[in-house]
């Protein structure tokens, strides 16, 4: 998992609760240190022993701390790809593009990171079938960041995010349809 991904990880934690506890989440989780690099890619067990032990802590089971993580992400990786966002695309737009412009820079930038496969189907114009692909199995952060897509563009009003597959699969399809 790419180290910007635990930074981020890092600062939602000490911004909804507080440095102590992501000191202790560190240590609960086995590992030797809490702070991570943006520049290093590193086990996918650290994310899961991190998420696991948040959960245990505060009682909110893994997939819905995925989720408001994948929400809380969204500002951070607006302004990381910005330059790849057209900036007449909305939620939908986004959505369908993240595959070809975010996704396709990440991987050309680190080969060694794997990004999840996202295959997007419009279904009409206000409906589109997110097909989520990663053995790393975080479809919940995947549903989080569509929510916090539609909070970015002003439409978390307007936009139902709907996975109709459990969230903790390989493979995940996510519905999402504005009103």
């Amino acid at each position: 998992m790419h180290g910007t991904i635990f930074t981020l990880l890092k600062r939602y934690v000490q911004t909804q609760y507080d440095h102590s506890t992501w000191l202790k989440l560190v240590e609960l989780a086995g590992l030797e240190s809490g702070d991570f690099s943006h520049r290093e890619v590193y086990p996918d067990a650290h994310i899961y022993a991190l998420i696991g032990q948040a959960a245990e802590t505060t009682g909110i089971p893994a997939g819905e701390l995925h989720e408001k993580f994948g929400e809380y992400l969204v500002p951070d990786l607006m302004y990381m790809y910005q330059k790849y966002v057209n900036p007449n695309w909305r939620t939908l737009e986004m959505l369908e593009n993240t595959e070809h412009t975010m996704h396709v820079q990440v991987r050309r930038e680190h080969p060694e990171n794997s990004p999840p496969v996202l295959q997007v189907k419009r279904l009409n114009e206000n409906e589109l079938l997110i097909d989520y692909v990663s053995p790393r199995r975080m479809g919940g952060l995947a549903v989080g960041i569509v929510r916090g897509l539609a909070v970015h563009y002003d439409e978390a009003d307007r936009i139902d995010v709907m996975p109709t597959t459990s969230e903790d699969g390989e493979r995940v399809q996510i519905h999402v349809r504005r009103n």
